[in-house]
């Protein structure tokens, strides 16, 4: 058995994902993306066309700044509550003649807690000008495992020649995004905004299955240092005095610098080890409607380009047993979102939003530290105006549970019989206050 296994490198095994992403497991979110950014759009699933707040116009389409009634500061601050259990199996003689004499199965939590993530934006509004600006600086994207070694768990067993496994898995990627903004209202009706975006990504993972593994398997990819990176956003806003409300925004990608990490190889020598992805390109339609006395409707579709983003395009091992990219594919996203005023101070919101998975079945053992497979998440929220300048908001989401299952793999092929398996369900909590000026 000894001797078959350390022919494996099965600390390749999994989980290329576990390097691409940051702060915790799940956050409702759109693959690595978030669907919205601070409380009240949070709440609305995220709709962009009919604007009711700085964070979610400066979020998701720049020229809706010059919708908004008034110039405002906003704050918000995320308490999120993410679940991921991985499990995997392999049946009696899986790899020969008594190999394993008896079938294996096993599933664990990762061990993430809570995290916190704030949010602010700003937006003002020249008396007599044609011209908003805005400025915005948000958790753009991440997730993290940390899951620990397991003797019955074959996945988290510990690497050959004592198990068959990768044996404690973590990971954690996090970007954020800074995004001076301008808009200009060229109609009455019609608005373009434009915002380039300024980006700082960190990630650590351990085992850096997207490297080579030396004599003792892969080496940590911890000892990192913050990357940056840089993009754009542009939006058209059009509006009607009958309430009808349109919007078409296009982010690009994010063009991130390599990432970094200080290694030793095989010969005790210091080796600088580097791994290059990109945040995907997003487009988005949208429309509103605020013709019902007192009601906000809202509705958006977005496409999210994984398929041509690098890190995510490619997947499967490389000849010396390094995983090559996540595979993700890209996904179409929609969002509802409605607000009512109940009384004059007092706010409610709910919102849904439902995506394509990014990540097949196939590809499972290449995503366990990247189980960002939520699809049906639903919103709700509400705000009180404790004055005419000074609101305070709250929401909640709940990202209803999805799994994927597929072939446990090697770099020398599937394990015959073997599984592996991600769950992930995540709940979400945002606090957050808006001061108008």
């Amino acid at each position: 058995m000894t001797r078959y296994l350390s022919k494996l490198p099965l600390r390749a095994l999994l989980i290329v994902g576990a390097i691409l992403l940051g702060t915790a497991p799940v956050r409702a979110q759109l693959g690595i993306v978030l669907s919205g950014a601070g409380p009240i759009n949070r709440s609305m699933g995220g709709v962009s066309a009919a604007p009711v707040d700085s964070l979610g116009a400066l979020y998701w389409n720049p020229a809706t700044i010059t919708g908004l009634p008034s110039s405002e500061m906003a704050f918000g601050a995320e308490i999120l509550y993410p679940r991921a259990h991985l499990s995997s199996s392999v049946p009696a003689d899986a790899l020969g003649p008594g190999v394993p004499p008896v079938g294996l199965y096993g599933s664990n939590a990762s061990s993430n807690g809570v995290t916190a993530l704030p949010t602010f934006g700003v937006v003002y509004q020249p008396e007599d000008s044609i011209l908003s600006y805005g400025f915005g600086i948000f958790a753009a994207g991440g997730f993290s495992v940390d899951y620990p070694s397991s003797i019955t768990n074959p996945i988290l067993m510990p690497p050959p020649p004592k198990g068959l496994g990768l044996g404690a898995i973590y990971a954690d990627l996090q970007v954020m995004q800074i995004v001076p903004t301008i808009a200009v209202r060229l109609t009455d009706n019609l608005s373009f905004g434009f915002a380039p975006s300024i980006d700082l990504a960190y990630l650590s993972a351990d085992p850096g299955f997207l490297f080579s593994p030396g004599p003792d398997g892969y080496p940590p990819a911890t000892h990192s240092q913050t990357s940056w990176g840089a993009g754009f956003q542009t939006g058209l806003y059009y509006s009607l005095p009958q309430g009808w409300h349109f919007g078409a925004s296009l982010k690009s990608p994010q063009w991130l610098d390599s990432f970094r990490f200080q290694a030793t190889n095989a010969l005790g020598e210091p080796e600088t080890l580097k791994f290059h992805f990109n945040y995907p390109l997003m487009a988005s339609l949208a429309a509103g409607y605020t013709g019902f006395e007192r009601w906000t409707l809202g509705t958006d579709l977005r496409v999210i380009d994984y398929r041509n983003t690098p890190g995510f395009s490619q997947t499967g091992f490389d000849a010396t047993g390094a995983v090559r990219g996540l595979g993700w594919q890209s996904i179409f996203v929609l969002a509802l979102g409605a607000q009512y005023q109940i009384t004059d101070p007092l706010f409610l919101r709910m919102g849904y939003t439902f995506n394509t998975n990014p990540i097949s079945d196939a590809n499972t053992t290449f995503n366990v530290a990247s189980p960002l497979i939520l699809q049906h998440t639903l919103y709700m929220g509400a705000s009180y105006q404790v004055s005419k300048s000074f609101m305070v908001s709250v929401a909640y989401a709940h990202a209803f549970e999805n799994s994927i299952q597929g072939p446990f793999l090697t770099p020398l092929g599937p394990i015959p019989g073997a599984s592996v398996q991600s769950s992930v369900w995540a709940d979400t909590f945002i606090l957050g206050a808006t001061v108008k000026f």
